[in-house]
């Protein structure tokens, strides 16, 4: 398989951390909201009505387009190190790939469980306090800065 010539490795790394730019502002912000739609605005209220627009249209115009732009740029930064830079698979077994993508998995996870608490914040419920999205709303930027720092310093591989 040949690279194409146009995709070049900056390019690609330069796209991949704008759309994870953005997706990890929405899933910060994403809880903060419901922290304050919990808090603020009963279930069946005009701001409740309010809020719920809010959401999702951060959830689907900002942060899943940002995901899907996030994967489909880093699965690009795989194929190039595999074929471009001819690397193979292995690479993917260094400890600082691991912790990326445990942190992608965990990223992943975090995004469908706002997905789904989404939800039921629509539907009136209220899944979680507003103290807990409080505390859990800098969870995107912890593993954020844990995955920058292993594929940075790209510790026990090279």
């Amino acid at each position: 398989m040949s690279w194409p010539n146009f995709l070049s490795y900056d390019l690609l790394r330069g796209l991949h951390i704008i759309a994870v730019i953005a997706w990890m502002s929405g899933m910060m912000y994403l809880p903060r909201l419901f922290a304050y739609h919990t808090e603020t605005a009963p279930p069946g209220s005009e701001f409740d009505a309010h809020f719920k627009v809010w959401e999702a249209k951060l959830l689907r115009i900002i942060i899943n387009p940002a995901m899907t732009l996030t994967f489909l740029f880093g699965t690009l930064l795989i194929l190039f190190h595999v074929y471009a830079m001819r690397q193979g698979w292995a690479f993917l077994t260094q400890p600082w790939m691991v912790v990326k993508l445990a942190g992608v998995a965990f990223l992943g996870y975090w995004h469908g469980m706002l997905a789904a608490a989404r939800k039921k914040i629509a539907r009136g419920e209220r899944p979680r306090s507003a103290k807990f999205w409080r505390a859990t709303n800098e969870l995107p930027f912890l593993a954020a800065v844990v995955m920058i720092l292993a594929v940075t310093l790209e510790f026990g591989g090279r």
